[in-house]
């Protein structure tokens, strides 16, 4: 499989799931992990009668609540329902973590009154975007940085943090430093190969050392929410980011070597990283050899 293939997986998907929408409910199962935050889960990518799009975490402060991403085109309704679940006060902010339309399908659903938050790329790739041109340029996000921002205060405080390229060139790691949670986007999605959007400026090569800075940079974490899998801990996230380093490790010294993708993948073992697949690796592997060769 083609690093391109794998990039269209969930993009293929997005368009299967909204084909599909009309004859499937739009179910969204919510997950409380403290008392004001909660995660609206993902489903599997490749299930495309319920794919929604990536997790997405539920703040509720006294002024309402900040969502971070807010999934796919078509499951505002649903995501907006599940939170009136759990709370009365209106959306009032949404960080988008990225620009994959998996989670920014629903910033123009929310309408143009909700403050959008991004890193300063990711607003530079969501112009891109056929869903944010026209009209609809309303939708991307008004406020940007470039390092880090801190939003709120005291127990409302939000930190965000870029720390380099990965999934993309812009992706956000978000920080509720008195609920002592991350939510990474998917600069860590799943136990498998990252998937690098080259095309928006992600990098196999860059990850590791993103993730590194962002493990040395981001203290006092007890829980961590992934792109696009359950819940995790800090260690995981310590695992992922070896798994990440040892994967480009392999990818280089293969590439030397002289030897193709498939060859590359086929010697490349997740043995030593317990619940870890390869169904995604051959993509990894693919997006680190036309980094190289470019």
């Amino acid at each position: 499989m083609k690093r391109s293939v794998l990039l269209g997986i969930l993009v293929a998907a997005g368009a299967a799931s909204m084909a599909a929408q009309s004859a499937a409910p739009k179910v969204i199962d919510i997950l409380k992990l403290k008392d004001n935050l909660y995660v609206l889960t993902s489903s599997t990518p490749g299930d495309a009668a319920t794919f929604s799009g990536g997790n997405v975490a539920v703040f509720i402060t006294d002024a309402g609540v900040t969502l971070v991403d807010d999934k796919l085109a078509g499951w505002g309704q649903a995501v907006l329902d599940k939170v009136k679940s759990v709370t009365d006060k209106p959306i009032t902010r949404i960080i988008n973590t990225h620009t994959h339309g998996d989670h920014t399908g629903n910033n123009g659903f929310f309408g143009a009154n909700v403050e959008i938050v991004a890193q300063e790329n990711t607003k530079t790739n969501m112009a891109k975007m056929d869903a944010f041109k026209g009209d609809n340029a309303k939708f991307l996000p008004s406020k940007t940085y470039a390092d880090k921002m801190t939003l709120g205060s005291g127990a409302d405080r939000i930190d965000l943090y870029y720390f380099g390229a990965g999934h993309t060139s812009g992706d956000t790691f978000v920080v509720f430093p008195a609920l002592r949670v991350l939510h990474t986007g998917d600069d860590f999605a799943w136990k498998d190969g990252p998937l690098c959007d080259r095309n928006n400026g992600g990098s196999c090569v860059a990850l590791p050392r993103t993730l590194q800075k962002a493990i040395a940079g981001i203290k006092n974490i007890d829980t961590v929410i992934p792109g696009h899998s359950p819940m995790q801990t800090p260690k995981d996230l310590e695992i992922w980011q070896k798994f990440t380093a040892s994967l480009l490790s392999h990818a280089v010294g293969q590439m030397k070597a002289g030897k193709s993708v498939d060859e590359a993948t086929a010697s490349f073992s997740v043995d030593g990283f317990p619940g870890y697949k390869k169904e995604r690796v051959k993509g990894s592997i693919q997006a680190v050899y036309d980094e190289l060769k470019k």
